[in-house]
């Protein structure tokens, strides 16, 4: 990538230095896992857990991509993802079969907004230090694409796919949280709905499925919007998910509902990021 001349970052430094170092706890990440078992819509102990169990690459990560053209040319065209995300009736002029309208079918279907999503994540910071830089906005799109990824996928919000999303976001930006919050939401799966649905195999195949794609915080989302669904998941290398779709068969032959295994289904105004 090419480096960027100094003077298109005098807005805002790229990285406040005086942000916190997050160290690596696994029994903190435990106990706010137990105590997302309690309510599985309480957003805030997700946020926990990948605060006790951070991705140690995230500021390489985040600091390569502002300092490069095509990071500020995506800040400045992309400032605020939600807004985008939100308009639903710009989005719906798109083509129909366009990502843009498999989204709004997504999320007018779950009841859900972008902005949900940051509501709770305010919640959650409300107390914590506010840092004005650059690498604000690349945390902020970590956390926005997330619903893009449920469309791209195909994974549900029920319990399993919420993990299968969560092992696909580990191998794009590799926080242990996604991969603890995935495999141990898997593990309870197993416990409370006993069968030979394929749980454990459909988040290993979510993780490696997420490997191949590019990672979608940095791609231009106002330039895959209006593309057909389809060649979307071409351009960004995501194959269908074989053993999720099977556990759903198995347990509906079972007579069970996927979306509410654990006995509660997301609400509408629940925006956890796992079930």
């Amino acid at each position: 990538m090419t480096a960027i001349p100094f003077s298109v970052e005098t807005d805002l430094p790229i990285y406040d230095e005086r942000r916190p170092v997050l160290h690596t706890r696994p029994g903190k990440a435990l106990h706010h896992f137990r105590e997302l078992l309690k309510d599985k819509e309480r957003t805030e102990e997700v946020f926990r857990i990948f605060e006790a169990l951070p991705w140690r690459g995230m500021r390489a990560a985040g600091t390569r991509l502002l300092r490069s053209e095509r990071g500020q040319a995506l800040r400045a065209r992309e400032p605020f993802l939600p807004a985008i995300l939100d308009d639903h009736a710009a989005l719906r002029r798109m083509a129909p079969g366009s990502l843009a309208h498999a989204y709004c079918d997504f999320m007018e279907s779950e009841g859900l907004t972008a902005q949900g999503l940051v509501d709770e994540f305010a919640k959650f910071a409300k107390d914590k230090p506010k840092f004005d830089d650059q690498f604000a906005w690349y945390l902020n799109r970590l956390r926005d694409v997330h619903d893009l990824l449920h469309v791209l996928t195909g994974y549900g919000r029920d319990s399993l796919g919420e993990a299968c999303v969560l092992a696909f976001t580990y191998s794009q930006q590799p926080s242990p949280g996604h991969l603890f919050i995935g495999y141990m939401a898997a593990l309870n799966i197993k416990k409370t709905a006993k069968s030979d649905a394929p749980v454990l195999r459909a988040v290993r195949e979510g993780q490696r499925l997420g490997k191949a794609c590019p990672r979608l915080c940095e791609q231009a989302i106002t330039e895959l919007l209006p593309l057909p669904l389809d060649e979307v998941r071409r351009r960004l290398h995501i194959t269908p998910a074989r053993h999720y779709h099977r556990a759903h068969a198995i347990w509906r032959s079972m007579g069970i509902d996927p979306y509410d295994l654990l006995g509660k289904a997301p609400t509408t105004q629940g925006q956890a990021l796992t079930a």
